[in-house]
């Protein structure tokens, strides 16, 4: 016999007996009405993982604040170059133009898009790809290696040197605007490309939709300085650094990091991408000529390793995570037990899929980047919490910081950025394996925001 493919009215009586007939359904459905699924499933113990001390503790200065922006994977790789800065010149706080690499990865990614609009131009408009690269092209959200590549083109700049603006930290309108520019612009491209345009045709069209970018950008955050005077002092007054520089020589003076040796690790320990293998996702990147990303696929151990062994080494890491989930926000606590969803509903909700499913069936991926600056470890010395510096300001958090459990970060951390040499051997030789393509919307090319 057929199954029943319509909702029947037996099937809703049926429903409705068995909700009435069990007491903590009625309890639950109060809790709710009153509080909400958060409040009525919140676990109050957890709350008691927020603990502010830590076997290794990373002092950072003040907490930054990304605002309306989606750029908190330059707030993440800026934080761990200015604590190297705070350390070199022996300052408390010290904060690093979160506008200037905006700008640069703008204009870049602009670039990056009509390039690919270009290599595109014989696909039809109803192909998947297309349709991704139209999707999409300017968001705020990056990774790491994209924003290594931004570096090492274009080196930092202290704040004072190309400060925020109102659309740096509130990029929705002008997103919108040069989205709208760039769909146009590749509109004009492939209509070339019909129309038979050679590669120089072709090469002067996308010249001028590219000035039209910069002429935006420059509009809305102001240009970026090709020089600029620093002057910077300690707590005592002392004067630590002056002199004229370019944003590369700042970098290279002050920051000092071997960009090349920091590479990320991912753990996605789904059935398509086995471990100890090398992985890139197609058309993700920004700057044309540096290429796109690359990861080593690990298991989860291999990235607490790594993290840890840098943070000894008294250097934080950046890391990108699903932070919207199992998170107690005004306690600033991250932990898989944060709500009781289940028990409050009698369903296996939360406990229904493992990383791995979520990965595969849209439930979670990398939404967000922040900074390890310290951990707890156990007698063995296996991590238990880690100390993370966020970009939401002082008032999220614990005064700007969050602490996860290791089961936190087990089920929902995605990446972390090392040096390379806290990688073994056999984990080094398979990061510099030729990679494996990934498709554009596989969600280890989510990007963090």
């Amino acid at each position: 016999m057929d199954r029943t493919r319509s909702i029947t009215p037996d099937a809703i009586a049926a429903a409705h007996e068995s909700f009435i007939g069990c007491r903590s359904n009625q309890i639950a459905r109060n809790a709710v009405a009153a509080s909400g699924i958060a409040a009525a499933a919140r676990n109050p113990q957890v709350a008691a993982l927020g603990t502010t001390t830590f076997d290794i503790q990373l002092e950072q200065g003040e907490i930054t604040n990304q605002k309306r922006s989606g750029r908190c994977w330059m707030f993440a790789s800026l934080n761990t170059m200015r604590y190297r800065i705070m350390k070199k010149l022996g300052l408390k706080t010290f904060e690093l133009s979160q506008a200037y690499p905006l700008f640069w990865d703008k204009y870049e990614r602009s670039n990056w898009f009509f390039e690919n609009i270009i290599a595109t131009a014989d696909q039809p408009l109803t192909d998947r790809e297309i349709a991704y690269l139209l999707s999409d092209p300017l968001c705020d959200g990056g990774q790491w290696d994209m924003f290594r590549s931004l570096v090492k083109k274009y080196g930092v700049v202290p704040k004072e040197a190309m400060p925020e603006t109102f659309h740096s930290s509130n990029t929705g309108t002008m997103n919108q605007y040069l989205t709208r520019y760039l769909r146009a612009g590749a509109k004009q491209l492939r209509d070339a490309h019909a129309s038979g345009a050679d590669n120089a045709a072709m090469e002067e069209i996308k010249q001028q939709l590219m000035d039209g970018v910069y002429r935006v950008l420059a509009i809305c955050l102001g240009e970026p300085p090709a020089t600029f005077d620093v002057r910077i002092r300690d707590e005592k007054n002392e004067l630590k650094a002056s002199g004229t520089y370019t944003p590369q020589q700042f970098f290279n003076e002050f920051v000092d990091m071997n960009l090349d040796d920091y590479i990320s690790i991912i753990n996605a320990p789904t059935s398509d991408k086995p471990y100890m293998h090398s992985y890139t996702v197609k058309y993700l990147g920004n700057v044309v000529e540096d290429g796109g990303v690359r990861y080593v696929n690990l298991p989860i151990e291999s990235l607490k390793r790594a993290a840890v062994a840098q943070m000894r080494d008294n250097l934080p890491v950046w890391f990108g995570s699903d932070v919207g989930q199992s998170f107690l926000r005004e306690d600033g606590v991250l932990d898989p037990s944060a709500f009781e969803v289940d028990t409050l509903f009698d369903l296996p909700i939360e406990a229904g899929l493992d990383k791995a499913a979520r990965l595969d069936y849209g439930e979670s991926l990398m939404t967000h980047a922040m900074t390890l600056q310290g951990v707890n470890l156990d007698a063995d010395g296996n991590p238990t919490r880690w100390r993370i510096e966020n970009s939401w300001g002082e008032d999220a958090g614990k005064k700007g910081y969050e602490i996860a459990s290791d089961a936190w970060f087990s089920e929902y951390v995605y990446q972390v950025v090392v040096d390379k040499k806290y990688l073994t051997e056999e984990e080094l030789a398979a990061y510099e394996s030729e990679p494996i393509e990934l498709a554009p919307w596989d969600p280890m090319g989510a990007l963090a925001r």
